[in-house]
């Protein structure tokens, strides 16, 4: 009697830099990357913006993406901050709109019913409802002090991801957060110690 077959070894997942290579001869395996990523970058866009937008700005990510394919550095294993990078200047072509809408959610009253705890961490980083002291804060910050406290805060990505991200150095970053922070720590009180 012979053995069973064993089985072969678990696969290796494809480094983001392969399945980029290999979509400028194959396109369709561009889509890998896309189910690895569209999720992240579409809560960030949704926590930045709204949902309505969300859904347009994390597709129109992934195709600037596709189309940038060719000019991307394969020596980058992986592209997630080269993704969230993109997000954030489709999010920063809409920084008028983003800053009129925190002003206006700045100006609105805080809910009348006390919402559920998962409700209340959820308010903490989603700006549809947001209070309206951390609405006021941020369409305070400059927009680079913006981007890089919510590619943090909302997209916890590293200081190294979002200098990447953003193309700015490390030590940027780091000063940005920590401007960020203060600012917003006079308009909004202990809830900033969260940011």
């Amino acid at each position: 009697m012979t053995a069973p077959p064993q089985d072969s070894a678990p696969a290796v997942e494809m480094s983001d830099a392969s399945l980029i290579e290999q979509s400028r001869r194959h396109p369709e395996r561009f889509g890998a990357l896309f189910d690895r990523y569209f999720d992240d970058i579409h809560r960030y866009v949704r926590l930045r913006l709204d949902e309505s937008i969300a859904d347009d700005l994390a597709a129109e990510t992934f195709l600037r993406a596709f189309r940038a394919r060719d000019r991307y550095d394969t020596a980058r294993t992986s592209a997630r901050a080269w993704l969230y990078g993109i997000a954030s200047n489709l999010v920063a072509d809409h920084t008028r709109t983003e800053a009129r809408r925190y002003r206006a959610l700045a100006r609105s009253e805080p809910p009348a019913h006390e919402p559920a705890h998962d409700d209340r961490v959820a308010q903490r980083v989603s700006a549809a409802v947001m209070q309206p002291r951390l609405a006021a804060g941020l369409a305070r910050l400059s927009p680079g002090d913006r981007d890089v406290l919510l590619l943090v805060a909302c997209a916890q990505l590293s200081y190294e991801e979002v200098a990447d991200a953003l193309g700015i150095p490390e030590g940027t970053v780091g000063s940005r957060l920590s401007r960020a922070r203060r600012k917003l720590r006079k308009h909004i009180g202990p809830y900033g110690e969260a940011l």
